[in-house]
């Protein structure tokens, strides 16, 4: 049975496009993936003033996920700021200071409402109830979940026969098993401590108020983009460590919901085009084929 013109338009405006606005471009649906959390979240609570550069948060975070186990004796990696990679989750950095060096830690930082999960088309990006956003492997290569993230995290195999994104996942495996996160277990300095959120914030306002001089007046992550699950301390405005102080407080879902729910409507939209086309070019060539 073929398809004229007629039914070809009238199946890809109907029913292709019912479907989508029904099922996928649900407001209520889409933000419930992203804003809920019955649980309280966890994170970590990251105290640069006791960082010494270590990096032996890099070498347990490569074991723990598998991945390959940086020469933590090399400072020659300081030379230059460092971003994550595809095979380095989890980097330090040295920044020369009005108050000296300084050594940060940093990963993803699991926002409380992370644009990554609202920008992935497919949910193969995922805010766990408990607070970590992981990465599944029914991701479609979209990548949309990288210039969504404020932070400039997530990062996509491009040379990989099965690509992957990768990133800290904030060790979830180790949690499922009551373990901490690699990093924070194999800090020798005490520099990293995980725990419910709303504690590490309070642990922090504490640490800033008993120790007069010692902190700025910052919680880094508190508000940030809606929250992060990693929060940070300070000896000198965050600016002058690597952090951008420019991003505000909205979570980044709410500056991209017109776009979120028009994007699945075009991928939808666009396959069943070309099905119609293809269709139409085969009977057409069945037509000539038969004169």
């Amino acid at each position: 049975m073929g398809i004229d013109r007629r039914g070809f338009l009238k199946v890809l405006g109907g029913g292709v496009a019912g479907a989508a606005l029904g099922n996928l471009l649900t407001p209520g649906r889409l933000r419930a993936s992203v804003t809920s959390h019955p649980t309280e979240f966890v994170g970590v609570l990251v105290d640069t003033t006791r960082c010494v550069g270590c990096r032996s948060c890099e070498a347990a975070c490569a074991e723990a996920n598998h991945l390959p186990v940086p020469d933590i004796s090399d400072t020659s990696v300081f030379e230059k700021e460092r971003k994550t990679t595809v095979s380095q989750w989890t980097v330090v950095n040295r920044y020369e200071t009005e108050k000296g060096e300084v050594f940060v830690k940093r990963q993803c930082m699991h926002c409380n409402q992370p644009g990554c999960v609202a920008a992935c088309l497919v949910k193969a990006m995922e805010k766990r109830k408990e607070g970590p956003v992981t990465w599944d492997t029914n991701c479609m290569g979209c990548r949309y979940c990288m210039p969504s993230c404020p932070f400039e995290i997530p990062k996509f195999e491009y040379h990989s026969a099965a690509p992957r994104i990768q990133k800290c996942s904030l060790c979830w495996e180790r949690l499922q098993k009551g373990e901490k996160p690699a990093c924070v277990e194999n800090c020798p300095e005490e520099a990293l401590l995980f725990g419910p959120r709303r504690k590490l914030i309070e642990e922090a306002n504490s640490r800033i108020y008993k120790n007069p001089g010692r902190y700025v007046t910052q919680i880094y992550g508190e508000h940030e983009v809606g929250g992060t699950g990693y929060l940070y301390l300070s000896k000198v405005p965050f600016e002058q460590i690597g952090f951008r102080t420019d991003l505000g407080t909205t979570p980044y879902p709410e500056y991209t919901k017109g776009f979120l729910y028009s994007v699945p409507l075009v991928l939808l939209l666009w396959p069943a085009f070309l099905i119609g086309v293809n269709a139409l070019t085969k009977r057409e060539d069945e037509r000539r084929g038969g004169r």
